[in-house]
C-alpha cells in the first residue's frame, strides 16, 4: 500500500497578520468609490441630526426616533469605515465582512427611510424639521447605493462558473 504526498501552494498566507509591505492603512479603500461614499453618508446623517436637534418638535416620539436612527447609523458607518481603512477584517476572519456590511445597510436603510417619512409627515412646516428629513432622504439614497455596492461585493463577485 503506497501513500503519496502532494503539496498544494497558495498565494495567501495562513496567518491572520497582514503581510509585510502591505502597510497599516489601506489607502486604496479611502480612494475607492465606497470609501468616498461613506464620508458623504456620515455628513448627510450628521446634518439631518443637527437640523432636527436644533428645531422645536411638534411630536416628541417621531423626532426622537429620527435622532436615534440617524446618530446610530452614522456611528456604525464610521465603524465600518475604520474596519476597512485599518484592515481589521484581515484579523477577524470569523466574520464575513461584506455580508455584515450588507445586512447593516439593509436594516439601517429601511429604518432610515421610515424615520425620514415619519419626520416629513410630522414636521408641520417647521423648516429645520423639513431640512432634516430632506437630508434623511439624501442619506437614505446614499446608503441604498452603498448597500447595492455591498451586494455586488458579497454575491455577484463570488459567484463564478457557467451559470453566471
Amino acid at each position: 500500500m503506497s501513500h503519496t504526498v502532494s503539496v498544494i501552494r497558495t498565494t495567501t498566507s495562513s496567518s491572520n497578520v497582514p503581510q509585510a509591505g502591505s502597510g497599516f492603512l489601506d489607502r486604496g479603500y479611502s480612494r475607492s468609490f465606497t470609501g468616498i461614499l461613506k464620508p458623504f453618508e456620515m455628513l448627510s446623517l450628521l446634518i439631518a441630526f443637527i437640523c432636527v436637534r436644533c428645531s422645536s418638535w411638534p411630536d416628541y416620539s417621531a423626532f426622537c426616533y429620527f435622532e436615534v436612527v440617524t446618530i446610530t447609523f452614522m456611528i456604525l458607518i464610521f465603524i465600518f469605515y475604520l474596519i476597512n481603512v485599518f484592515r481589521v477584517y484581515r484579523m477577524l476572519t470569523c466574520i464575513s465582512w461584506p455580508l455584515a456590511e450588507l445586512l447593516h445597510y439593509g436594516i439601517g436603510t429601511f429604518l432610515l427611510l421610515i424615520a425620514s417619512i415619519v419626520a416629513v409627515v410630522k414636521s408641520r412646516s417647521v423648516s429645520g424639521l423639513v431640512a432634516g428629513s430632506v437630508f434623511g432622504f439624501i442619506a437614505t439614497f446614499l446608503c441604498s447605493l452603498d448597500m447595492w455596492l455591498s451586494y455586488k461585493v458579497s454575491f455577484l463577485t463570488q459567484s463564478s462558473g457557467p451559470y453566471v
